[in-house]
């Protein structure tokens, strides 16, 4: 009996010491984890669901960006300059020659060969005989006052738009000119010549349409510049060419020279040419 109260005395005072070693274990260890680092706090995971991943595997529809306005600064009006219109200038009006100078067929009766020039200097005609009854007839400017000529000649040759090239005898008195003008729409000459003879008088067009019908020239015939082509092309090279005298001119020989075609009236007298 001595031997069991003895025992159970002893159990009594060894299961106050094993608590209390338990106990002070598990402070230990709680004191041991309040010192290590706390992890992250793990969120949990929620499962997706069918509609979910379907949400996700289909993209989603483009939104349309909104436009951005940007202020642009509007320049200040300028004021536009005043025009001030420019007075008028009457632009003078080029001579109309009279119809009785436009190129025509006329009632001629000749009996010349056709072909023939015959050339009116009074009237200022040139008239290329057709036939017996009819003629082509043109106007024509002629030698001023001095410087007509009557006679027969042919035309020795013909050329487009020829050059010039003013004799001695025009020179001597117009010294200013040029003593040579390639042919070409300012040329005194024209667009067309037909040489007489051997002289140095022919027919040519004019860069001066307004001269025709008036003396103007130095003995040679001029006609407008359409004119004279047409008359190129009828009239052969050898043809006949007749000048009527004119009845209030002077009159000189065909085989003195002239003073070509320049435009610039000539105030010399009969007696200084040669």
């Amino acid at each position: 009996m001595a031997k069991r109260a003895k025992r159970a005395k002893t159990e009594t005072l060894a299961l106050p010491v094993a608590g209390r070693v338990a106990i002070g274990a598990m402070a230990a260890a709680a004191l041991g984890y309040g010192l290590l680092p706390r992890p992250a706090s793990i969120q949990p995971t929620k499962k997706s669901t069918a509609h979910q991943v379907l949400a996700l595997s289909t993209p989603a529809p483009a939104r349309t960006p909104t436009p951005v306005h940007v202020p642009v600064p509007v320049p200040a009006p300028v004021s536009a300059p005043v025009s001030i219109p420019s007075p008028r200038i009457e632009t003078p009006k080029a001579a109309v020659a009279p119809a009785r100078l436009d190129r025509q067929v006329v009632d001629y009766v000749s009996h010349q060969t056709p072909g023939t020039v015959v050339i009116d200097t009074e009237n200022t005609f040139l008239y290329l005989v057709l036939n017996d009854g009819q003629a082509m007839r043109y106007g024509i400017g002629v030698g001023r006052e001095g410087f007509t000529w009557s006679g027969e000649q042919t035309v020795a040759r013909k050329t487009a738009w020829p050059d010039w090239r003013p004799p001695s005898e025009m020179i001597s008195r117009q010294p200013y000119l040029p003593r040579f003008m390639a042919g070409g729409p300012g040329n005194p000459l024209g667009a067309r010549a037909m040489y007489l003879g051997e002289t140095e008088y022919r027919i040519h067009g004019t860069n001066k349409p307004d001269t025709i019908g008036k003396r103007v020239s130095s003995g040679c015939i001029r006609l407008t510049n359409d004119d004279v082509m047409d008359l190129y092309e009828r009239v052969k090279i050898g043809a006949k060419v007749i000048v009527l005298p004119a009845t209030s001119a002077h009159r000189s020989s065909p085989g003195t020279p002239p003073d070509a075609a320049f435009q610039t009236p000539d105030q010399a007298s009969p007696s200084q040419r040669s």
